[in-house]
């Protein structure tokens, strides 16, 4: 049941598809905007067939999928990525309120119906796993199957999640430090967006992360040379479309946390339905909450998701899994998805 993983130019005359094998990888990648749920939408889509769909996390967009949207267009799939509300080249209402679960699930029925998609293959990173686990538990008649990363479900709790966080961690710990508008846009304003992207992105220490407001983001030490699998211009094109939205859409995400959780209490205790795999990094901070890796590989998870068929823990991986190890990602989440 466990596992274990180490590892241009237009010519006259030219057709359509002459044009397109002219083309870079990345420039085949299709880009539009669709209305959804009251905002709009920017979606990045390749390929066509059988449709999956991957939703992104925090600080990140639909880039952040980029080699998967290339791999699974070559293996027969149309995949979607979309920027999910706040974030990128979609719309970013400014109240915190407007980030519950609910909304963002939403969003991405709406996306679908637009789309003329009945059933999705779905993936899922960070925050979009979060939200992954939200829309095959109220909408499990649109996922044909899930295979989520990094976050684990959380069922609901007697206490609201943030207060939780703050009994156990300090004011200092980062969901924490993003409750209070402004003042971490304001943090955030002090460093410049390349640097921070890049401190984010390549950070290796498990630990849950603690930030005092004496020190603050503006304060931690400039990142180490970047790893192989971040370049230069993917920093760039992150800070680029950061410093044109600002944060502030995606720190909604955590402001709502408690929102969504005074909206869930219908739906508590009930199962995830639908076949799911589940991807961590061995040095993911998610994976060393205390109680995570108890709950994971003792049952709980299981309990909560019946349908559960696997669980890989990468070796010497980081939170983002899917841009350090692509291609180990993405055969892990082929190799599920060829079952159905």
């Amino acid at each position: 049941f466990f596992s274990k993983s180490k590892f241009k130019h237009k010519f006259r005359g030219e057709s359509e598809s002459e044009r397109t094998e002219t083309k870079k990888p990345m420039e085949k990648i299709e880009h539009t905007t669709i209305s959804t749920n009251g905002i709009n939408m920017h979606v990045a889509s390749i390929g066509s067939g059988p449709v999956i769909l991957f939703l992104h996390g925090f600080p990140d967009l639909w880039y952040s999928w980029r080699h998967q949207l290339l791999s699974f267009a070559e293996l027969g799939y149309r995949a979607i990525a979309p920027d999910l509300r706040g974030y990128g080249d979609s719309d970013a209402p400014p109240s915190p309120e407007s980030y519950t679960v609910f909304h963002i699930v939403g969003d991405l029925v709406g996306l679908l119906d637009s789309l003329g998609v009945d059933r999705v293959f779905l993936v899922g990173h960070d925050w979009g796993a979060m939200i992954a686990w939200w829309l095959c538990m109220i909408r499990p008649d649109r996922v044909k199957a899930l295979v989520n990363t990094s976050v684990v479900f959380h069922p609901r709790s007697s206490v609201k999640p943030v207060d939780a966080l703050r009994a156990s961690f300090g004011d200092d710990f980062y969901i924490c430090r993003f409750q209070e508008r402004g003042e971490i846009e304001a943090d955030f304003a002090h460093v410049d967006t390349k640097n921070l992207i890049s401190i984010i992105f390549t950070s290796r220490n498990p630990r849950p992360p603690c930030i005092p407001k004496a020190v603050g983001f503006r304060g931690l030490p400039d990142p180490p040379a970047l790893p192989a699998w971040l370049t230069q211009k993917d920093v760039t094109f992150y800070a680029d479309k950061f410093n044109q939205k600002g944060f502030t859409g995606g720190l909604n995400y955590y402001r709502a946390i408690n929102k969504s959780w005074e909206l869930s209490a219908p739906w508590d205790g009930l199962q995830i339905k639908v076949p799911v795999k589940f991807i961590v990094g061995d040095l993911d901070i998610t994976y060393h909450i205390p109680g995570t890796k108890e709950f994971i590989h003792g049952g709980g998870l299981k309990k909560h998701v019946p349908f559960l068929q696997e669980v890989v823990v990468m070796e010497d991986v980081a939170h983002f899994l899917h841009q350090e190890k692509p291609e180990q990602v993405t055969h892990h989440i082929h190799g599920f998805f060829k079952k159905f």
